[in-house]
């Protein structure tokens, strides 16, 4: 399975060890203040699990990200294909692939997400040969929006749309759409 580094990270397959950290950063509110809820620790295990699974099965995904020598886990960035049909995605069976990230909040303001998110870019457009990657998030996000601009990425205003996950009237609906190609 595949493992990137860079001067200060590790992007590493998911081990039982990250499932405890995972969870605790689940349920920090500040972490999870875009997202639609908190997580329990059963619903916390079932993601990890879920993006476990997705790198060993796709090689590639949300990789846990390790400080070595610092810190065994401090979240997880990574490209994964998107798991839901939006304006922006091509038809079944094609897949946007999305770059994600998201880190326990001891680990904010220190760069790691833009130089995880650099790393799994060069993946990406290198070893896999891909066109474009996307990212999004909800229109309020503005910490995520600006990692996005940092790494290369431009926001494309009319692909902003409304998250199907999402109920209708939920404050969270409305995303941003950013897009990168290589050589951006």
């Amino acid at each position: 399975m595949t493992t990137l580094t860079t001067d200060r990270l590790i992007l590493r397959p998911w081990t039982e060890a990250d499932f405890e950290p995972f969870a605790a950063m689940s349920a920090d509110p500040a972490v999870m203040e875009y997202f639609p809820a908190t997580l329990s620790r059963a619903e916390s295990d079932a993601v990890a699990e879920r993006l476990k699974s997705l790198i060993e099965e796709n090689g590639i995904g949300f990789w846990a990200l390790e400080v070595p020598g610092e810190a065994p886990f401090i979240g997880f960035a990574g490209i994964q294909n998107v798991t839901f049909e939006a304006p922006f995605t091509p038809a079944p069976p094609a897949s946007a692939v999305e770059i994600g990230w998201r880190l326990a909040r001891a680990h904010w303001g220190k760069g790691y997400a833009s130089e995880a998110a650099r790393a799994a870019l060069a993946y990406g457009f290198g070893e896999l040969g891909l066109s474009e990657i996307v990212s999004f998030t909800a229109e309020g996000n503005l910490r995520s929006q600006a990692v996005m601009e940092r790494i290369g990425m431009t926001r494309d205003a009319g692909g902003d749309f409304d998250h199907p996950n999402l109920a209708e009237g939920h404050p969270l609906r409305r995303h941003v759409l950013y897009r990168i190609s290589p050589g951006r």
